[in-house]
């Protein structure tokens, strides 16, 4: 049986790592879709807190006006 080329045996490994590489590129960027959606979300979690407090605060200020 022959042996397999010093060439073949390493084009076939840099494939190998290149394939790997570009399943984390995926992963990452998934990922950070993923961080961006629930950034946006707790963005607009914060912005109806914000709207609830100024609208207690005006409440209290007529109460103790």
């Amino acid at each position: 049986m022959a042996k397999k080329s010093r060439l073949t045996t390493s084009s076939s490994e840099n494939r190998i790592r290149h394939g790997q590489g570009d399943r984390k590129a995926h992963q990452i960027v998934k990922a950070g879709k993923l961080a961006k959606k629930e950034l946006a979300d707790i963005s607009k979690q914060v912005d109806a807190l914000k709207r609830q407090l100024q609208a207690a605060t005006k409440r209290l200020k007529r109460a103790l006006s």
